[in-house]
């Protein structure tokens, strides 16, 4: 690991304001050969008072300037991203040039499905490869993002209750699940009622028998959890769900661990639903174009939201919304240009690739947690899934330096931290999920940042708590920084 004069990163510099000249332009237009109007006169009180502050620059700085302020950008595309339970992999740029064929780019969601044909097939295709991966019957494509998902499926179990007279009332949780599971229990209209894992990070399966009643409509479960542990009891779980007429859902956040081994349908769940970002390359959401399609079993897909893509006897597509549909759940198709490029992943990397990318990213997490075990606390001290959970609780005890703080100096080492103080039930949690994308070489220089701060840590923490120190960017009062964030340029007086 290079020394801390030697790790550098390209600071701020001025601002776009501050490189104003006046005068300056980024092209030349013809001279406008419209009648101006005043603004007050269709505004009224709501027309500026004053001109715009707007910088004058030339096309040249402007370039300039924002290809700066990327590079002080950090992604996947800089580095190692260990974000676990977010799954930041890289994304294949093939998946981009599929997805901007004109073909598709160039539709329009209201065309007839006679103009559709290609698209229609692709999303036909999709839903067939996603049932085969994760062994279910039928498989929605509308939902625009995990959580969506998670909704979507409870959605179709309440369906499916009240079709057979009793809606129910309870939605069973533990406390494992990935985090936005209550949310979306409670958004559907159900109450959530949370059990304990057991001392390996498991359900705990007698609080799961005594949860378990006719007023359960649900049992979810990420599988594997949010620990990075495979339940080994879930046909035992799935059965005692049934029986009491409730359905096992299964979040499928983790699916990236089982590609090609385990398929959740086998096990006995009723419904599944697909990050397509964690587990087929797909851009990550954030808040902007996402999917979270859902598979679930055939008693179920006459319930889906429709409408769903099928195939005619005379081999054309259509859409199609099923009997029993619970109605639409997003407009059109969901975001096709996110379906586009996971049916680009899947179809590149084949049966074969898709179960080694699931068995390489399991490898690559028990790499890291025997490299880093001696250092840190392990939460599960097992062979995990794609994910694992280190503790810094002894280095806050010791050294009084925080998880946090050791996240920020990673940063100095140039790599994005991994998520902090989740799951809850472990103390100074720091979950890291390495991907199948990243190299020997790239794991081992994590392993040497880790190690190294773990040294700082017990010859001067300080170096941690003050972290970061090389970023662009310094550490910031982070409360105050949402509740008062400074965004807006003002022009500095120099008396």
């Amino acid at each position: 690991m290079s020394n801390e004069k030697d790790m550098s990163y390209r600071g701020p510099r001025e601002t776009i304001f501050e490189m104003s000249s006046a005068g300056l332009q980024t092209g030349f237009a013809p001279r406008c050969d419209v009648e101006l109007v005043d603004p007050s006169a269709i505004f009224g009180a709501l027309a500026r008072k004053e001109d715009a502050v707007l910088p004058e620059v030339s096309e040249v700085q402007i370039m300039r300037h924002y290809n700066h302020l990327a590079s002080m950008n950090f992604g996947v595309d800089s580095g190692m991203y260990p974000l676990g339970s977010c799954t930041m992999k890289y994304n294949p740029r093939i998946n981009e040039d599929v997805a901007r064929l004109s073909g598709f780019t160039g539709l329009h969601p209201l065309q007839p499905d006679s103009m559709a044909q290609g698209a229609l097939e692709l999303m036909y295709d999709l839903q067939h490869d996603l049932c085969e991966i994760s062994g279910f019957a039928a498989a929605t494509l509308q939902p625009a993002a995990g959580a969506h998902g998670e909704y979507t499926a409870l959605a179709t179990f309440r369906a499916a209750h009240i079709a057979k007279g009793n809606p129910r009332k309870k939605v069973i949780i533990p406390d494992t699940a990935h985090g936005t599971n209550p949310a979306s229990v409670a958004m559907c209209g159900y109450e959530v009622v949370s059990i304990p894992s057991n001392e390996k990070g498991l359900v705990d399966l007698e609080a799961l028998r005594a949860a378990l009643d006719e007023d359960v409509a649900a049992f979810m479960l990420t599988n594997p959890n949010t620990v990075g542990m495979y339940e080994p009891n879930i046909v035992e779980i799935t059965k005692a769900v049934h029986a009491v007429g409730a359905y096992a859902y299964c979040d499928g956040a983790n699916l990236n661990a089982i590609l090609g081994v385990n398929r959740p349908g086998d096990v006995g769940f009723d419904a599944l639903h697909i990050n397509t970002h964690k587990t087929f390359s797909t851009p990550h959401g954030t808040g902007g174009p996402g999917a979270g399609p859902v598979c679930v079993t055939e008693d179920l897909a006459s319930f889906l939201p429709g409408p769903l893509v099928v195939k005619n006897e005379d081999g054309a597509f259509e859409l199609h919304t099923p009997e029993n549909s619970l109605g639409r759940v997003r407009s059109f198709m969901g975001n096709f240009g996110v379906l586009v490029r996971a049916y680009a992943y899947i179809k590149a990397l084949g049966a074969e690739g898709i179960r080694a990318a699931g068995e390489q990213a399991v490898l690559s997490a028990n790499y890291l947690r025997v490299k880093l075990q001696d250092t840190y606390d392990v939460a599960y001290d097992r062979i995990c899934m794609h994910e694992f959970v280190l503790s810094g609780a002894r280095q806050r005890h010791e050294h009084d330096v925080k998880t946090l703080d050791i996240a920020k100096r990673l940063l100095d080492y140039g790599f994005h931290p991994p998520t902090i103080y989740f799951p809850l039930l472990v103390d100074e949690a720091m979950m890291i999920e390495p991907t199948e994308t990243e190299s020997k070489e790239s794991l081992d220089a994590f392993v040497d940042a880790m190690v190294a701060i773990a040294h700082e840590i017990e010859t001067d923490p300080s170096l941690a708590q003050h972290a970061p120190r090389l970023t662009p960017v310094k550490r910031l009062d982070e409360a105050l920084a949402a509740r008062n964030p400074d965004i807006a340029w003002k022009e500095q007086v120099i008396q």
